[in-house]
């Protein structure tokens, strides 16, 4: 028999590769990895902002994510050097975090643990906000998934068709924003954007089309969650490390695959 916090943890993580198997299929097609990379590391901002303010966890990491997520949108959209801004950004962001921390009286929270994760203490509350947030973000994606296909293979075709393609960066600014804040706890701010890209860059080697793609992704994500968690049972390593590092085999595998086909 598995205990509790083994199950309350494998069922986090498949949650989280809901949202993360789809979006980051739209990372790895948008080139956004920087950009993921940016919003999860102001989510240390978030979290001390929520400690600092007595706010729930998940609604200071949402807020501030999503202020990243915004702005680097925004800035973006001015002409300026994508890289240089999230580098920016994101290391800013990452710092002022911790030093915010080191100010709030009282504080006794271990902040690795939202830098690498700690999924095998998600509580039962936890579960909740992680499968309502994923539900959330694959309805979203779902409800505009042609329109978001459309603006990732041509913005000017889809200007062409009617539709918006700034809607369109909108929509997964906001999906990305809420997985992060979502995803803190299970694999930390380091770890989420590789959660995103890795194992959608390694369904991308047999995918034959977006929709199998999105659902590999997913596939891998879950298959990356069940190993990692069985690798730090057995090994006694942290979870989260494990789940990436799983997920980094699963695509060196993808790889030789690919060649051999």
């Amino acid at each position: 028999m598995f205990d509790d916090f083994l199950i309350r943890a494998a069922l986090a993580g498949i949650g989280l590769t809901l949202a993360t198997g789809p979006l980051g299929s739209f990372v790895v097609w948008r080139r956004m990895a920087y950009f993921g990379d940016a919003t999860a590391h102001a989510a240390i901002l978030g979290v001390a902002l929520a400690f600092g303010l007595g706010m729930p966890l998940y609604a200071g990491t949402l807020t501030v994510a999503l202020a990243m997520a915004l702005t680097v949108a925004a800035l973006s959209g001015r002409g300026h050097a994508m890289d240089t801004v999230l580098g920016v950004l994101a290391h800013a962001a990452l710092a002022l975090g911790l030093v915010a921390a080191s100010f709030i009286p009282g504080l006794r929270v271990d902040l690795s643990a939202f830098l690498f994760g700690d999924i095998l203490a998600v509580s039962r509350a936890d579960l909740a906000v992680i499968w309502g947030g994923a539900g959330l973000v694959v309805a979203l994606l779902a409800w505009r998934w042609q329109e978001l296909l459309t603006a990732t293979v041509n913005e000017e075709l889809a200007q062409a068709s009617g539709q918006d393609p700034g809607r369109a960066r909108l929509i997964l600014t906001l999906a990305l924003a809420l997985t992060v804040a979502v995803a803190i706890k299970i694999v930390g701010a380091l770890l989420i954007a590789a959660l995103l890209i890795i194992p959608a860059a390694a369904a991308r080697q047999r995918a034959r089309g977006p929709e199998t793609m999105a659902l590999g992704a997913t596939l891998v994500g879950a298959v990356s969650v069940a190993g990692g968690l069985a690798a730090s049972l057995r090994f006694d390593t942290p979870a989260g490390p494990s789940i990436v590092a799983v997920a980094a085999l699963l695509f060196t595998v993808s790889l030789a695959l690919r060649r051999r086909g």
